[in-house]
């Protein structure tokens, strides 16, 4: 990680761009399938069939609504599965990918505007995300089901 010795800014203003538009997929672990299945009251089962997709590889991933939003963001901007969110999205803006360099940081705070805001973000909740995203197999090009 290149920002070792630098200090790393975040704060989620709730505005939901991550939520939104973008190109890509929010990979599905089966803890994720197992923990928004239970928030929602329906079977793992069930949730596969309506909230998510499998990959040609066999990957499972959530489901996008019309014009790319995530099938979970309501029309105020917000998650309705927030407590129960895929890992994915709880380790945001932690992945690997965007914590290589200043410039990937850089990039990613065009799309996110908590990045640069609040107080500093201690190396280790940077560390664990990082840890918890290889424990789980999800990093830029692997996942699990």
């Amino acid at each position: 990680m290149q920002h070792r010795r630098e200090v790393l800014r975040f704060e989620c203003t709730g505005c939901g761009a991550c939520c939104r538009g973008e190109e890509g997929y929010v990979f599905l672990t089966a803890d994720d399938v197992a923990r928004m299945s239970a928030r929602l009251g329906i079977s793992a089962g069930w949730f596969r069939r309506r909230y998510t997709d499998r990959l040609a590889d066999g990957v499972r991933v959530l489901r996008s609504a019309p014009g790319g939003a995530c099938v979970f963001l309501s029309d105020a901007g917000r998650c309705r599965v927030y407590r129960a969110r895929p890992l994915q999205c709880r380790t945001y803006p932690f992945w690997p990918e965007v914590v290589a360099s200043r410039a990937s940081w850089r990039a990613e705070a065009r799309r996110c505007e908590g990045i640069g805001r609040g107080a500093p973000v201690p190396i280790r909740r940077v560390e664990r995300a990082l840890a918890a995203l290889r424990a789980a197999g999800l990093s830029p090009t692997t996942t699990t089901d």
